[in-house]
């Protein structure tokens, strides 16, 4: 009797635990390490006397660059294993940020920040496939959720190692210590399993006999398949929706704590505060979103989520002197911000479950990571609207995108408990 795989058992076993942790590791350090940068700005622009633009220029370089990470990651994902591309990642964003400690001048700066960038790009997709494909359809949404939860902890660490040890041990020593998650790779070397519907279909795809149209699937580009005819509408619409979702996002979180200190004259201490109350929020949404699309499904629970996020954008931009008399109604008003921000809980379930293993990987790390990648733009946009109508009217731009996720998400099929399937076709 052939032994039923990971994503068809009853109940998750220590395998699927152990997958999940290391995966979430995985997201914890990615995020961090992306976030790392923003809190020594003013530090290394000192040393390496750089100008507020150029600092600008190697942050948004580096975010661009993974959105070319999620597709080169995702692609290598798909042809050589999740297991062994989770690795190559995390190896990746590691020696990134420690080659950045090395940095003489700007140019060795943005090399080793786009280095970082590729390895944040291809990390998370890879750790949601490999949470998407073994976890029972039943629960695939609460333990990619949970996956997801790693992007506050990786705020919060990089806060710790940016905000407070910067000061003792200097900024070059902060990118240095940033080398440690490479142990990960270590551990999951030795502890995981492949993936074993990846693995059963390249069985499958190499046993002789195999149906011709698997075979000649497999060996097209796996990129350029997303824009042939099976697949190119299914993949506008996933881009749009992260587009939408990513802009929601960084509209807000890229000038919030500066429209709280400039703005609303909030003392740093304070700003910093109410920070963590969004980002509280934030691991709440994250943690209930899995829970509620299991229970009523993906689209639902995107509307849920994306609205309470736009309502409260509102609320903390635009109807800030209605609310402001109340602290803690706009306070929690913050709260829900971050809490709406789960919704992005919802891409590893949503498209494990609309692409097929052949190419699941290279779909979401290029959706995702594409959408991120534009964000290069979002602060200058921002920055141009807050000319005339103030920060809070830049911000409040992330209503409208928050909004949008909840609509657009109605164009897809709902596939809450979707069983994976090895093989299309076959």
């Amino acid at each position: 009797m052939e032994r039923a795989l990971l994503n068809e058992v009853e109940k998750p076993t220590r395998a699927h635990f152990e997958i999940l942790l290391m995966s979430w590791a995985g997201w914890v350090f990615d995020f961090y390490d992306l976030i790392l940068f923003t809190f020594l700005l003013i530090p290394v622009g000192s040393e390496l006397h750089l100008t507020r633009v150029e600092l600008s220029f190697v942050l948004g370089a580096s975010l661009a660059a993974t959105a070319l990470g999620g597709v080169i990651f995702g692609v290598l994902s798909d042809r050589f294993g999740r297991k062994s591309v989770l690795q190559w990642t995390i190896l990746t964003y590691s020696v990134g940020t420690f080659l950045s400690g090395f940095s003489p001048s700007i140019w060795i700066l943005l090399l080793f920040r786009i280095i970082t960038g590729l390895g944040v790009g291809g990390e998370w997709a890879t750790g949601q496939t490999y949470v998407g494909e073994t976890f029972p359809a039943r629960v695939r949404g609460r333990y990619a959720a949970f996956m997801q939860t790693g992007a506050p902890f990786g705020i919060a660490l990089a806060t710790l190692v940016g905000g407070f040890l910067e000061s003792s041990i200097g900024w070059r020593a902060c990118f240095f210590v940033s080398i440690l998650p490479a142990i990960l790779v270590i551990i999951i070397r030795r502890r995981l399993p492949e993936s074993d519907v990846w693995a059963e279909r390249r069985r499958l795809i190499s046993q002789e006999g195999f149906k011709a149209g698997n075979v000649e699937e497999e060996g097209r580009n796996k990129f350029l398949l997303l824009f042939s005819a099976e697949y190119r509408k299914l993949f506008g619409q996933s881009l749009l929706l992260a587009i939408f979702d990513m802009s929601a996002y960084w509209f807000t979180y890229s000038w919030l704590p500066g429209y709280l200190h400039e703005q609303r004259q909030f003392p740093m201490a304070k700003s910093a505060v109410w920070m963590l109350v969004t980002q509280a929020g934030g691991l709440l949404g994250y943690l209930t979103f899995g829970f509620v699309a299991d229970k009523l499904g993906r689209r639902p629970a995107y509307s849920i989520y994306s609205f309470i996020m736009a309502a409260a954008l509102v609320m903390v931009t635009l109807m800030w002197s209605v609310v402001v008399v109340y602290p803690p109604v706009i306070l929690s008003f913050m709260f829900l911000v971050g809490f709406g921000t789960g919704m992005f809980s919802g891409y590893g379930p949503l498209f494990s479950e609309l692409y097929p293993t052949s190419i699941r990987n290279t779909a979401m790390g290029s959706a995702f990571n594409l959408a991120r990648g534009v964000q290069f733009f979002t602060p200058v946009i921002i920055a141009v609207v807050a000319e005339t109508y103030g920060l809070s009217g830049g911000i409040s731009l992330a209503a409208i995108f928050a909004l949008l996720t909840g609509i657009w998400i109605w164009t897809f099929p709902e596939t809450k408990g979707k069983k994976l399937k090895i093989v299309e076709n076959a």
